[in-house]
């Protein structure tokens, strides 16, 4: 229990303060250190994010950095999205979703190190 709050603790500061990234520590914290299967921290990273995602762009809104017609357009686009890509994480073996996310995260840090 002690160590979900540490993970729930970190992933909010950094999403706090990046705006991203909640999700690609929640994940493999919770597979690493609490013992969840990939598709199980995954979803439960997901549920997580939405309190988060809320908090942060209340305090973002304040500073006037919350672009809310864009913000609900992505959320509307994106559910449907949503919908299909866990149809397809259940239909996938476990390793192939261990792997595609390791290489996400891969390839968003290298996108990070080379944009400026």
């Amino acid at each position: 229990m002690i160590g979900e709050l540490l993970i729930g603790f970190a992933a909010g500061a950094v999403a706090g303060m990046l705006g991203v990234g909640g999700g690609a520590l929640f994940v493999p914290a919770l597979v690493f250190f609490a013992g969840l299967t990939q598709t199980d921290a995954e979803a439960t990273s997901l549920l997580a994010i939405i309190p988060v995602s809320l908090v942060g762009a209340w305090r973002q809104q304040r500073y006037g950095n919350l672009r809310l017609r864009d913000a609900l357009l992505l959320g509307v686009l994106a559910a449907p999205s949503a919908v299909a890509g866990v149809a397809i994480v259940n239909a996938v073996p476990e390793r192939a979703v261990e792997l595609l996310f390791a290489a996400l995260l891969v390839f968003v840090a290298v996108r990070m190190l080379r944009s400026e």
